[in-house]
């Protein structure tokens, strides 16, 4: 059987034999770590090791609240806020959307970023740091100096750039393992500063209830701290898909500007989206439509339609990981041609 080329790893990605280790030891760690004695308390400094490496990695002097993923994450900081939340960005992933309520909704240009100047709110605002679908990066430090100048407090999805780039100068920030070689099902929400939320209880000093996942905290913590030397590659291989799929005939969605480096949207015309992705996975390539959340679903993405784009269902999302390499992007090229061959004719 032909070897399959994966390139949806914005969706999820492989585990990484160093956080695979990691977790390994976790499990050897079974104690509850929030029971009193010896072996509740070797599991609980075993869990704040991990914490503290992890604000090690990512730069962060905050506090840092363990969940089960980003979608939690962001539904904590949402839900439990002490701020009133009163703007979300258009094209933010649907675990914001679906607790947005009445919240106003940024508008964003054709190129999918948001203006710092409407963001100057006294509440809880919410902007991604990099599309799930495109790749945009917004200006978020622009944007924090724009909500904390009317005393507002910034939240920001960083799902996409945690453990890929520099995190942004935000007052809650939520990402999730699974996105950068770290377990499904471990994530966490980092803060500011506890009174910016409101406890409910349980665990994590009262923020979140549920036994501590130490397993994939350390799992996780080993991820972020692996070497991130390919994100150099990636650029490098998108570049080259750019200027492939344009000589193809393909559109090239928001090249003109910064985009997280492992990410791509193009548009083949004449053929859509779900025909592309029956095609491409018969021959041998997975590549999603959106995000992995919407992917199956035949509506139109709202990221794509909030950027007035006349086209959304010829779209499809190529992403790279640090196992992809030249021979898979020139494999994929190589069946896109053939693809757009049959829409062309």
């Amino acid at each position: 059987m032909p070897r399959r080329i994966y390139l949806d790893f914005a969706a999820t990605t492989p585990l990484l034999p160093e956080a695979g280790e990691a977790m390994r030891e976790g499990f050897g760690i079974w104690a509850n770590p929030s029971s009193p004695h010896a072996e509740g308390r070797k599991a609980r400094a075993a869990l704040e090791d991990a914490r503290a490496r992890m604000k090690a990695a990512l730069g962060w002097d905050g506090e840092v609240i363990f969940t089960s993923g980003a979608s939690e994450a962001l539904a904590i900081a949402l839900k439990q806020a002490q701020a009133p939340l009163l703007a979300v960005s258009a094209v933010e992933h649907e675990s914001v959307l679906r607790h947005a309520g009445d919240a106003a909704r940024l508008p964003v240009d054709t190129l999918g970023l948001v203006n710092p100047a409407d963001c100057a709110l006294p509440g809880l605002v919410a902007v991604q740091q990099a599309n799930s679908e495109t790749g945009v990066l917004q200006p978020l430090n622009a944007i924090a100096e724009a909500v904390r100048s009317a005393g507002g407090v910034l939240l920001a999805d960083c799902a996409q750039g945690a453990g890929k780039l520099t995190l942004p100068d935000a007052d809650l920030i939520a990402l999730s393992a699974h996105k950068f070689g770290g377990p499904i099902g471990i994530g966490a929400l980092l803060v500011r500063d506890w009174a910016l939320l409101k406890p409910t209880g349980g665990q994590e000093r009262g923020y979140r209830g549920g036994t501590e996942n130490l397993p994939g905290a350390m799992a996780m913590v080993a991820a972020l701290e692996a070497d991130r030397a390919w994100l150099d590659e990636a650029v490098r291989l998108r570049a080259l898909l750019d200027d492939a799929i344009a000589a193809a005939g393909g559109e090239l969605l928001c090249v003109e500007t910064a985009r997280v480096p492992s990410i791509a949207a193009y548009r083949m015309p004449g053929m859509s989206a779900n025909a592309q992705l029956i095609r491409f996975d018969a021959a041998g390539f997975a590549v999603s439509a959106g995000s992995a959340c919407s992917s199956g679903s035949l509506k139109v993405s709202h990221v794509l339609s909030a950027m007035g784009y006349a086209d959304p269902g010829e779209v499809i999302r190529v992403s790279i990981g640090r196992e992809t390499s030249e021979a898979d992007i020139l494999a994929f090229l190589e069946q896109w041609r053939a693809v757009a061959g049959r829409a062309a004719g």
